[in-house]
This record gives structure tokens, sequence and C-alpha cells, in this order.
């Protein structure tokens, strides 16, 4: 009996920009997806419903799929088989596919999945393990982003760099406690830290070193020794030397859509490490994701809301096009559930909008998006028109010290540098939202509204632009509602 299938709303796939099909994949390579289902009621953090799962274990056990993986309140089941496998239970060609002299296994097209399961499957993660996302960090005169070809050529370059406790006082970020009792969480899709860094780091900067865990999402784990040292190491240590008492929560992942929304589920629902804020400086322009995807882990950013974790997402370093074609938002900083965070310029004697694109030194991210809609938060912020003439939710929210010339000095595999880049910025404003959890004494959770009720809280950034938008008075999509006033801020992320 042959089972009609139908499609997977938004999980058409296109070919990586660049990439050309070498052929099939290797019809008996094991391939491991996550599917996402539906919620058992509308209301953020309600869990799937048991009946779902069930029907999906009856539809994985008539393919020859092994589920590897139940997560109901993520909403998530791992499923294991082999490409031809998968290819006949979801009605997909796997190929392989190579871009700029690597292989990764692709689809194009869509998702299917048995009628049956029609409106409770709303997410296919994985088939597809091209990188998902990219770190959104800049080493200081080196350009290109997210590469370190030659770090001390490249810091010999810059202006200023500041230790991170220097911006946050820069900030006016309240004294008056060190995140004792938080567990602020991080994203990581590669690269790792080395405890020795962290020590002599902190050491000299007459810091306690904080308590980091690594944890393992997907089998991936702590593995210092890539270009991506730099983005685990610059969160690590601007937590730390921001939020001195809190305690660090690093979640490493394969960089693939599942291993992303593996990581964040990991972190969102983590009942035991319990953190009350969660940081991402990893992402991609939103034509890089599946619309399937986006929303997917747009569900789980509004979990974390009802949950009271605030998510960060940088906003991206490569200014209103985020490496693509026309303008750009970056996702995940373009969900409505997460708070997006630009980047400016931040000297001696002014703050402007970051953009040093002219000098290869990367600029902040920031749009209209053209896949989420306006929320009621940015209702009177003279959002403009996303790209295609609608209404669209605008990036950034708020923003930081990001530009890599006036960036952070970090400690990453044995050398000292300064590092600038959004990735900063996401950090930089968990580590205040620890400091403001510890001093209100309550989690602020998703703050969208009142900061957008909160004008004296934020310093307006009024100039520069990021070749797309310019900075004005208010909201405007380069530096968000702007830079924090720190303890007015924390007054505000605790609801006051």
């Amino acid at each position: 009996m042959v089972t009609e299938h139908v499609p997977v709303p938004g999980s058409e796939r296109r070919a990586a920009p660049g990439a050309r099909r070498l052929g099939d994949a290797y019809p008996h390579a094991p391939v491991r997806v996550t599917v996402v289902l539906r919620r058992a009621a509308p209301q953020p953090g309600a869990p799937a419903s048991h009946a779902d799962l069930t029907r999906l274990e009856e539809f994985a056990h008539e393919y020859g799929l092994t589920v590897t993986s139940v997560n109901l309140p993520a909403r998530s089941v791992g499923l294991l088989g082999t490409v031809t496998e998968m290819n006949a239970a979801f009605q997909v060609s796997l190929g392989e596919y190579e871009l700029d002299g690597s292989t990764y296994r692709g689809r194009e097209g869509e998702v299917y999945v048995p009628v049956d399961l029609t409106g409770a499957v709303v997410a296919v993660l994985g088939l597809d393990d091209r990188p998902q996302a990219r770190a959104h960090f800049r080493i200081a005169g080196a350009g290109g982003g997210g590469v370190r070809p030659n770090v001390v050529a490249a810091n010999a370059a810059a202006r200023k760099g500041y230790p991170p406790q220097e911006v946050a006082r820069r900030y006016g970020f309240p004294t008056d406690g060190d995140g004792a009792g938080q567990t602020v969480a991080v994203i990581e899709l590669g690269g790792g830290y080395r405890t020795a860094d962290l020590r002599t780091y902190f050491a000299a900067q007459g810091l306690a070193v904080p308590g980091v865990t690594a944890v393992s999402v997907d089998g991936a784990k702590n593995s210092p020794g890539e270009d991506a040292d730099a983005e685990v190491m610059l969160d690590i240590e601007v937590i730390g030397a921001v939020a001195t008492g809190a305690r660090i929560a690093v979640y490493f992942a394969p960089n693939t859509s599942s291993g992303f929304y593996n990581a964040v589920a990991a972190a969102v629902h983590d009942g035991y490490r319990k953190p009350s804020v969660l940081s991402i400086s990893w992402g991609e322009a939103e034509s890089g994701w599946t619309a399937q995807a986006m929303d997917a882990h747009d569900a789980l950013f509004a979990d974390a809301g009802a949950l009271g974790v605030t998510v960060f997402a940088a906003a991206g370093d490569d200014g209103a096009s985020d490496r693509a074609t026309g303008h750009n938002v970056d996702f995940p900083a373009s969900s409505p559930h997460v708070v997006g965070c630009g980047g400016t310029r931040l000297t001696d004697t002014d703050e402007t909008v970051w953009n040093g694109l002219a000098d290869g030194d990367g600029a902040t991210g920031g749009g209209v998006s053209r896949h989420f809609g306006r929320p009621g938060y940015q209702s009177d912020a003279n959002v403009p028109a996303n790209p295609d003439g609608g209404a669209g939710r605008g990036v950034p929210d708020v923003a930081g010290d990001a530009d890599p010339m006036t960036g952070y000095l970090i400690r990453v595999d044995g050398t000292d540098e300064v590092v600038g880049g959004t990735s900063a910025v996401a950090p930089l404003w968990a580590a205040l939202t620890a400091l403001a959890n510890q001093r209100n004494g309550a989690r602020a959770g998703a703050p969208h509204e009142r900061l957008y009720l909160s004008g004296t809280a934020f310093r307006d950034i009024t100039s520069g632009d990021n070749n797309g938008y310019r900075a004005a008075v208010g909201w405007d999509p380069c530096t968000g509602l702007g830079s924090p006033h720190g303890v007015r801020m924390a007054q505000i992320l605790g609801g006051s």
C-alpha cells in the first residue's frame, strides 16, 4: 500500500549559493534528523502531545527509522536511518554537494510526511547538513570576519581595546552585585576554550575564574583549535568579566539546522542548570534558513520567555546586506522573541554606528524582516517597510560596543587579542541581565515590551549608517533603541 505524502509547510530548500550537486548521497550512510512537532496547546511552553508522538513513532517504524531521542517539552524527536530510508520516509533525494572546496549532504525542494501527520510535524531538520550559521566576531584590523589569519599583525592596527569590565563601566552597569545565583547559557557551533587561557586571562584582570561547564549536544564537544575559538572565548570572557559571580554553561552542538535547534532546546529546557539568560553569537541571513526552521526556533524562543529565560542574539557583522543579495536581517536576531543586538563604535569621546566596511572591518547588521511580521511592541517604533514593501520585525532592538577597532581585550589559544563584532554585544547584554536578575530577585524573561517603553534607559545613537539604513532619533535599523544606561536598564529588566 502506497501512503500519500504531503509537504511540510516552509520546508523548501535550495542548494547553497555557488554549490553544485556531485551526485546522490551514499545510500547506506547514516542520517540523523530532528522532527519538531506542534504544541499540544497554543500557548508558549506547551509540549508536544503524546498522540502526535505515537503517530510519529509508528511512521518511523513503517520506514525502518530508529527513534534516538524524545524531548516532549521541546517538541522534538530524533530519528536515525540510512540515506535510502530517509529518502523514502520524507520523499526527498539527498545528494552530495560541493561548495568552496568542501562537501555537504543536501537536498532541494520540499520535505514530505504521510498525510495523517499533516499539521503535527512542523519541521524536519538535519536532512541537509550544510553549515547553518556563522560566528559574528571580528578580529581588529584583520578584515574578513570569522577567521584569524595573523592576530599579531591585525591587532597592531587596533586603535583601542577595552577589557570587558571597562565597557561595562562606561555603560554604567550596576556594581552592587556580581550575578551570583544566575546561570548564563551560551550556544556554540564550533571551537572551544582552554582552561589554562581562562586562568591566565582572569588572573591578569584581577578577577576570579568563572564556573564554566561544557555541555555536549548531539555529540559535539569543547574542541579548541579552530577559528571559532575566538567566538567561544569572547563569549565566556565577556560574561565572566562582567557578571563575575554567574555560572556559564556552554552548549556545544554541530553547526547544522538540527544541531542549532537541539542546542537551544537543551539550554532553554535544562532543568538541572536552569539558565536565566541565553546568549547566541551565531546566525545567518534569513534567506539562508528554511521557513520551517525559523518558525521552529522561534517557538523555542517563545518557550524561553515563558520560562523566564531572556534570549540575546547578535545581529550580524556585514551591514545591511548580511552577506546576501539586497538588504537582509540575520536570524535568530530577527525572531520576535529574541533581543537582537546591534553594534556601535565606542570611543573616549562619542558613540556612533559601527561601520568599518570600507576598511574590511565589518559593520552592524540591521534592517527589517521579510519572514516575521511587525510585533506589537514595535508598533510605535517607526520601523520602515521590509524590502518587499511589507510590515516586518525591525532588527536590532539594542546595541553595544562592537567595532573591532574599539573592541574587547580577550585571550584565545595563548594569545591576547582585540576582538569585536556583534558577537560581543549579545554576551555583554546577557551579563547585564544576570546582574539585573540578581539585583531584582527575579528573572527578566522576555523584556521587549519594557524595552520599548523605556527611552531613558538607553543612550540613543543618532550618527552613522550600516550601508543600508541611517541612525536616527529613537529606534533605527542600525542600533535599535541604543546602548544601555546600565543601572536604569537593570531596573527596567526587573519591571520597574
